[in-house]
């Protein structure tokens, strides 16, 4: 029987390495902070630090990444050192084998625990094709701040789990949306009231962390576990739910 191998490294400040989570011949996980893109594309409007330049300096050798994180997201990242290990990773992602839980701070408290959005979603711009997107969440805890919003003389957050079944374009956050709980700090999808509250506070970040990542190994069959610590700004949000009283 395969034998868990569960990772919790403290964060490190590194300016130009990216925490290593994980690591061993044939893959990696990494902890990507929020603002860095993970590679060059259409999006990047004449960006030139990508995640993909830094880990292959730092690793010094060719990576593979096996997914993707948008660039306000931080947490885990799985590369690959070859293309037969990028495959079987990217097999077993397609085969929903691999377990990923991101944290999300919302507005509004949920009206259950625990729900799933099964909403269909399109691929982002130029992709107008809606497919099949599915999204678990539970909620991890909530407060209420004494900060006025219209109409009313405090605002309500939720710390969410967030486990997405399929990976379509800004899924989470667009679930979020489309539940009227928009995702703090997110300038495509949220709500700028919010924002500007935790602004204030100096947090400036969208609110998304992937913490959690989960999966066998292609090769040694050991399941591999990996959750990433958050960074300094996600860590002051978490810090008000602590310090509200009891909802």
């Amino acid at each position: 029987m395969s034998e868990a191998v569960q990772f919790t490294p403290v964060a490190a400040s590194h300016a130009l390495p990216l925490d290593v989570l994980y690591a061993d011949a044939f893959l990696a996980v990494v902890n990507k902070p929020a603002g860095l893109m993970v590679h060059d594309s259409a999006l990047a409007r004449g960006e030139t630090d990508f995640a993909a330049d830094r880990l292959r300096e730092q690793f010094g050798k060719p990576i593979f990444l096996v997914h993707r994180l948008d660039r306000a997201t931080s947490g885990c990242l799985l590369l690959a050192f070859d293309r037969d290990t990028a495959s079987a990773l990217g097999k077993t992602l397609m085969a929903h084998d691999v377990e990923k839980d991101y944290w999300a701070i919302c507005r509004g408290w949920p009206a259950e625990p625990a729900f799933t959005v099964d909403h269909p979603l399109d691929g982002g711009p130029g992709k107008p094709q809606k497919k099949p997107a599915i999204t678990h969440f539970s909620e991890l805890a909530r407060c209420e701040l004494a900060w006025p919003s219209t109409g009313f003389a405090t605002s309500r957050y939720a710390w969410l789990r967030a486990s997405p079944q399929t990976g379509r374009f800004r899924q989470i956050r667009r679930h979020l949306k489309h539940m009227f709980h928009h995702l703090i700090g997110d300038s495509s999808h949220g709500d700028g009231r919010h924002n500007r509250n935790f602004r204030m506070q100096g947090i400036h970040r969208m609110l998304l962390h992937a913490q959690r990542l989960a999966f066998t190994h292609p090769h040694t069959g050991a399941r591999v576990e990996v959750l990433a610590p958050v960074d300094a700004e996600f860590g002051k949000a978490l810090a008000l739910f602590a310090a509200a009283p009891a909802a």
